[in-house]
């Protein structure tokens, strides 16, 4: 097997693990940042939710204080504010949702689905978690949504939500009795919920790892033709050239020029014991003629 076949063949082995080293690696990093990029966006909708609900609470609430002696206004409850604000942002982004999903709500829109349902019952059995992380398939694809426990803290929820007899009556004309009541203080009654679309992000990253992946791949054809080259250049056409000289001597021409190199490497030392062993041969057949 020729030189240069040999030195392609470890090239090529060497370049092959290094592709699927590298290929490894970025796959995982990219799509680490990815997801981290989507939780990011999630918990920044999430906290502009809770600003929302704190603002309502702090600044709307009290002073729509006295038209609610005539009528209730759903615009005084914080989660209502949230799920209005979020639902003007989904009017340009409407694959992000916020919902704030609750097992048994006064507005009827707020009823937790199936997998809501078991999101809040997880924060129900486990009250030391504070939120949970998860994804989940939806015919518009592929979402990540964080989920924060909704608890009743404030004993002032519990004027309009522990029974009909004490909820206002304004309350029960818009919502009726049905829904809403029962709850206790410090009970875990639903979880703010945010999905985002996962497409985008993981998207990007196949991107970018598709042309990281491809440079990668050219540098090292490009190496390799380098490498190619300086190896035929230095090494391979020098020794064969060196071969004919030797086979030419070793067939009892004398005459043959020395071998001259430029190069100051092992090459040069290669050929200047060449023309020493050739000198020394030429004097051995003097001798003998003699």
């Amino acid at each position: 097997m020729r030189l240069i076949v040999k030195f392609n063949l470890v090239f090529v082995a060497v370049f092959l693990m290094g592709l699927g080293t590298a290929a490894y690696v970025a796959d995982r990093l990219l799509q680490h940042n990815a997801r981290e990029e989507m939780q990011h966006s999630a918990r920044l909708i999430m906290e502009a939710a809770l600003a929302t609900r704190g603002y309502t609470s702090s600044q709307v609430g009290p002073l729509l204080q006295t038209q609610m002696k005539y009528g209730f206004l759903p615009q005084s409850v914080p989660a209502y504010s949230a799920s209005e604000v979020f639902n003007g942002l989904r009017k340009k982004f409407p694959e992000y949702t916020y919902k704030e999903a609750t097992l048994n709500p006064t507005n009827p829109r707020n009823r937790a689905v199936d997998w809501e349902t078991d999101v809040v019952n997880q924060f129900r059995n486990y009250p030391d978690h504070t939120e949970i992380v998860g994804e989940r398939d939806t015919p518009a694809g592929r979402l990540l949504y964080i989920a924060r426990p909704i608890q009743i803290r404030d004993p002032n929820c519990l004027a309009c939500h522990s029974t009909v007899d004490v909820a206002p009556k304004t309350l029960i004309d818009l919502y009726g009795p049905a829904n809403g009541f029962g709850w206790k203080l410090n009970e875990i009654i639903g979880a703010q919920v945010v999905s985002v679309p996962t497409e985008v992000p993981t998207q990007r990253a196949r991107t970018v790892f598709r042309s990281f992946m491809l440079s990668l791949a050219g540098v090292f054809v490009l190496v390799g033709i380098v490498l190619n080259v300086m190896l035929v250049s230095m090494v391979i056409l020098p020794v064969s050239r060196l071969a004919k000289l030797a086979d030419q001597v070793s067939l009892g021409n004398m005459d043959v020029p020395d071998f001259q190199v430029r190069s100051r490497d092992e090459i040069r030392m290669l050929a200047d014991s060449f023309n020493r062993m050739k000198k020394s041969v030429v004097q051995a057949m003097k001798l003998l003629g003699e």
